[in-house]
């Protein structure tokens, strides 16, 4: 007898779950779903009668029998103890060899516990990141999964059919071993929050150091947009300034409080990156900023105590547009340098074996850092798989070189105006620490033994040292 279920059941109807199940239905997949909320529910269900194949159920138990065997249940719930929970709940419901995959922001040390537990009982676990956004979700996301290959393979043609497609490439693939998946989706975000830093601070020096209007700051950002810099974050920068309030006519940015949430992503890469020492400092920035944008009320008396610079800019105003640009592009670069290193010593020391190459493939389409970089990117590491960084190719260090000077000039007129740049300052810092054959670390390990007696090692002769510096 054929088995007549669905090929897919999704948990977690809210924005995310729902829109990609319509996406799953809409390439030929049936799907289950179910939600705690039943209005969420019932919603989905009516889509049957729009043409799509799927089904739903407010009951978790009919929801598990409406899937045909092996079962394929993925998970689109709050990343954390809702993932536990749900996880639990379905435990006594499945047979051995059914698949579960997560795709929500889940830590990725949460992503090894659980398909460690899950394999002992039998179930296969895949980590999934998924990046698009609600517009993604339904019309072709970015997938990240990583997990055992056999989860991967059962579910590989529905996802590489709904995931987003560029050059008739699908921006999925599987990535490696126990947690890659949810692994790479972190990375991801962190060159997220560092990019997002730097398009921040470009905004603010032509805001607020040359009276740079929304209407003309849309148009810089749309022109960008059509260069080297072309990119969704740059793309929707642009829209952003053409938007009017309709309470006030003015425009909408200028309404929004400046205070950035997040929902950890960024922070974990930063922790993790200094577990590895892998230097990572324009996106540990960018996390510091969203702290420090949450201290708007002393921010605000700050303000009224704390005298700096004038913030008038007083020289070639085109100048400096055109000397922000190359700063954005060549810091942009420097960023994703920073996300990539971090990946390639993940591999290497939690054994996710992940190709880069394959990685910035599917980040050109679908995901939130999508960006035509992304494409000489994927060069780079086709031409020379085990890139130590991105810095080091010669196209890619060429790009940065020429744009270097941009860069002084621009953190120096951030200086000169008394307004923050430090994601700008940290990807230049990176930039010239990297590039020195020397750094004064040789000072820092002098002081370390002389206080803590933690030795040193010498340029002349091999072997560690130690000295007594205090001879009093």
């Amino acid at each position: 007898m054929v088995n007549q279920g669905c090929d897919l059941g999704l948990i977690g109807l809210g924005v995310m779950g729902r829109n990609f199940a319509l996406n799953v239905a809409d390439h030929g997949f049936s799907v289950a779903g179910y939600d705690l909320d039943a209005d969420k529910t019932k919603k989905l269900g009516e889509e049957k009668s729009a043409g799509h194949d799927v089904r739903s159920s407010s009951n978790l138990k009919q929801f598990v029998g409406l899937l045909r065997s092996p079962r394929a249940v993925m998970l689109l719930v709050p990343a954390g103890d809702p993932v536990d929970s749900v996880i639990k709940e379905l435990m006594p419901l499945l047979d051995k060899g059914d698949l579960i995959i997560d795709s929500g922001n889940s830590r990725f040390v949460d992503t090894d516990r659980r398909g460690k537990s899950l394999e002992e009982k039998g179930l296969l676990f895949v980590g999934m990141g998924m990046s698009g956004g609600e517009s993604g979700a339904r019309h072709g996301p970015s997938l990240m999964p990583g997990g055992p290959k056999d989860g991967y393979e059962r579910v590989r043609s529905m996802l590489e059919a709904a995931s987003a497609h560029v050059d008739g490439d699908p921006c999925v693939t599987h990535l490696g071993a126990g947690s890659a998946g949810h692994y790479v989706k972190m990375v991801h975000n962190g060159i997220e929050y560092g990019v997002m830093q730097l398009i921040a601070e470009t905004y603010d020096l032509m805001k607020r150091s040359m009276g740079v209007r929304a209407e003309e700051l849309h148009k810089i950002f749309d022109q960008w947009n059509k260069s080297e810099l072309n990119g969704y974050l740059i793309e929707i920068t642009a829209a952003i300034f053409a938007k009017q309030d309709e309470k006030t006519g003015k425009p909408l940015v200028e309404m929004i409080l400046d205070q950035a949430r997040q929902k950890g992503t960024g922070k974990w890469v930063s922790w993790d990156a200094m577990d590895l020492q892998v230097p990572t400092p324009t996106i540990d920035t960018a996390v510091m900023m969203r702290n420090l944008s949450d201290y708007k009320p002393e921010r605000e008396k700050a303000s009224k105590i704390l005298r700096g610079s004038s913030n008038e800019f007083k020289g070639d105003k085109k100048q400096l547009i055109d000397q922000l640009k190359n700063s954005l592009y060549a810091s942009m670069i420097i960023t994703y340098a920073q996300g990539l290193a971090l990946l390639g010593k993940a591999s290497e020391v939690y054994q996710y074996g992940l190709n880069l190459e394959a990685v910035a493939r599917i980040w050109r389409g679908g995901c939130i850092i999508r960006a035509a970089l992304l494409e000489d990117i994927r060069s780079a590491y086709r031409n020379q798989g085990d890139l130590a960084n991105l810095l080091l190719d010669s196209h890619f260090a060429d790009e940065v070189m020429k744009r270097q000077d941009d860069l002084r000039n621009v953190v120096r007129s951030g200086v000169h105006c008394g307004l923050p740049v430090p994601a700008l300052m940290a990807s230049l810092a990176y930039f010239d620490a990297y590039r020195s054959a020397r750094l004064p670390a040789n000072l820092v390990q002098a002081q370390r033994d002389f206080f803590g007696s933690h030795t040193y090692e010498r340029v002349d002769t091999d072997g560690v040292f130690h000295t007594q510096w205090d001879e009093s």
